[in-house]
């Protein structure tokens, strides 16, 4: 028997890019897409329905945008991954999937081959953010003159979650437990 399908719902208000993001992730026989939604009230009942493994959010829906979709569904099905996928990389559009409980963000600028990178990952129950997005969002609010105040080992720290190294990778490569 082969590897675990990932079953997959893509919210997108774009038909393009449902069925673009379908084409990518199908070209893989560990993906399968189960459905797909043009809104976040069509997504909730889908989810309900078909019960995927992630779901692909667009930020930006009419109706019921993606942030508060993701509240309800991961509020409702903790076993379900949500990956926001959008044109908008802001940082209050990211802090505000993050803290409603997506897994991950991504730009639609994103690669295919970053795409599948990042479903797997967040099927498997890591946490993705595209690169650029972590150093942002770690910035202290004013700048950076606080980083002054860090050790030589903090900033190594720091540039390594920037760049999107999980923990164990970051020992790994710091040398240290």
């Amino acid at each position: 028997m082969g590897a675990q399908v990932i079953r997959v719902v893509v919210v997108d208000d774009h038909a393009l890019h449902r069925d673009g993001t379908r084409q990518i992730l199908e070209a893989h026989p560990d993906f399968e897409v189960v459905g797909d939604a043009n809104s976040g009230e069509i997504a909730l009942a889908l989810v309900n329905k078909l019960r995927p493994d992630v779901v692909l959010m667009d930020i930006r829906l009419p109706g019921m945008n993606g942030v508060e979709v993701t509240r309800r569904l991961t509020r409702d099905h903790p076993d379900v991954h949500v990956l926001m996928v959008s044109a908008y990389d802001e940082d209050e559009y990211v802090r505000g999937a993050l803290e409603a409980g997506a897994a991950g963000y991504l730009s639609k600028t994103a690669p295919g081959k970053e795409l599948v990178q990042a479903v797997r990952a967040v099927a498997g129950g890591t946490s993705v953010l595209q690169s650029g997005l972590t150093a942002r969002l770690l910035a202290p609010p004013g700048g950076g003159e606080h980083l002054a105040d860090l050790t030589e080992r903090e900033l190594s720290v720091l540039s390594l979650l920037a760049e999107g190294l999980h923990n164990r990778q970051i020992a790994a490569r710091l040398g240290i437990s």
